[in-house]
């Protein structure tokens, strides 16, 4: 007689509505023993050990024996003797459910000195998961593997594995999401605050005030063009040469750009303005904008 020692996953088999929310031993050591011929034909798939809480039905921690299904070459092997280590194990058992969680992109690091990456997707972006009601029940997002994007010069696209950071979850379809990134030339861009907002055409028989406001803009362009770029007196105005009474209007601002130098974004779009005739006594003079 003599022995051989093996190593084999352990199997483990619950009721319909559970599924195991604790540790334990992914693979059981075994030891075959009988004649040595019969033996050393024995693949290792060929002994399965298991564990069996199909009876339980309820959540909680339960212990069972380590069980042997013997099949293929081992059926005909006599005599055979097959020891176990452990002889049991424990294991918590949870209420099974599914949840639909968010899949979202773990991106890391920085493309190429010169570029940007403007826009990303991540498909699919849902994924139905199964496991523990202790573990998904406060689970709203699953991210996946790190997705490196050092030195990227250009779009790309790459298969991402979704990340397995609970031990006890089963992702339905193959657990694959494609990750697409917009990669694109960086483009200088200047935020300048506190312009002043110009009032032009505004008849000489009235004042103007605007309340102190002043504009902000966001521009891009060349980089030569934005560092020597200084927003000149009327670069920010408001048109009133159609004003004829007073009163308060909205009206639109205009940005006068030069040429090579684009607006993102500029603020306010439109303003208030309340027009009065000059030397009126009830509107303080401090407030007033006055064109000659």
């Amino acid at each position: 007689m003599t022995t051989r020692p093996l190593s084999v996953p352990l199997a483990v088999e619950t009721h319909s509505t559970l599924v195991p929310a604790s540790a334990y031993p992914q693979n059981i050591r075994i030891q075959l023993r009988g004649e040595d011929d019969g033996i050393k034909s024995i693949a290792e798939n060929d002994v399965e050990a298991f564990v069996d809480f199909s009876r339980y039905e309820t959540r909680g921690t339960y212990r069972v024996p380590v069980q042997i299904r013997k099949k293929g070459t081992a059926l005909n092997v006599e005599p055979l003797e097959i020891s176990v280590n452990p002889l049991e194990v424990s294991i918590m058992l949870d209420q099974k459910i599914n949840k639909t969680l968010t899949v979202t992109a773990d991106v890391r690091g920085k493309v190429a000195a010169g570029f940007d990456l403007v826009s990303h997707s991540i498909s699919p972006q849902e994924i139905v998961v199964s496991g523990p009601m202790g573990i998904l029940e406060n689970l709203l997002e699953i991210r996946t593997d790190p997705i490196d994007l050092d030195g990227r010069r250009s779009d790309f696209n790459v298969e991402v594995n979704i990340a397995k950071e609970y031990p006890f979850l089963a992702f339905r379809g193959n657990g694959i999401a494609l990750f697409q990134g917009v990669v694109r030339p960086s483009v200088p861009v200047l935020n300048i605050e506190g312009i002043p907002i110009a009032i032009e055409g505004l008849n000489f028989r009235f004042g103007a005030d605007i309340g102190g406001r002043t504009g902000s803009v966001r521009l891009e362009g060349g980089q030569f063009l934005l560092d020597g770029f200084i927003p000149d007196a009327g670069f920010l105005s408001i048109d009133c040469s159609a004003l004829t009474q007073p009163g308060t209007y909205t009206l639109p601002v205009k940005f006068r750009l030069p040429d090579g130098i684009f607006l993102i974004r500029g603020e306010p779009e439109e303003l208030n303005i309340t027009i009065f005739p000059n030397g009126e006594e009830n509107f303080p003079v401090e407030e007033r904008v006055l064109i000659d």
